[in-house]
């Protein structure tokens, strides 16, 4: 399965909701916990994520460019950027990897129509008599 992108799976939520993602995100908001908000926490984590590998690799750009110097104290920064770099990778691919599956194991139902007879329920079983537990004489 190929690596989705935050924006590819906006889209994929919007799909499956048939609105706007802002729209979705203020219906969460006045809504108990449920599929809707965990799909838009993902979503706002793998967003963060990207956000994150952006700026770090920009920052480590700005380190080894080809006129600057490299020094020990250098060092740890590229060090310290490369690991955080690493870092936000990883929380992007578990992230994309995981609301990738959800979405994959959701379809948005057909609209119902009414030329389609719609079951009735079955009727409520009759009631039972209540039985004693007591012993009779």
């Amino acid at each position: 399965m190929p690596q989705l992108t935050s924006t590819d799976i906006a889209g994929r939520i919007e799909d499956l909701y048939g609105a706007p993602l802002a729209d979705l995100e203020a219906h969460a908001q006045d809504q108990p916990p449920g599929m809707l908000s965990a799909l838009l926490g993902m979503h706002d984590a793998l967003a963060l994520a990207e956000r994150s590998i952006d700026f770090h690799r920009d920052h480590l750009t700005q380190l080894i460019h080809p006129e600057r110097q490299i020094g020990p104290h250098e060092v740890s920064h590229l060090l310290d950027g490369t690991r955080r770099l690493a870092e936000a990778v990883a929380v992007r691919e578990a992230q994309a990897t995981s609301v990738a599956a959800v979405l994959q194991s959701l379809a948005r139902l057909p609209a119902p129509t009414s030329a389609s007879p719609t079951p009735s329920p079955p009727a409520p079983a009759a009631p039972l008599a209540a039985q004693s537990t007591a012993h009779s004489r």
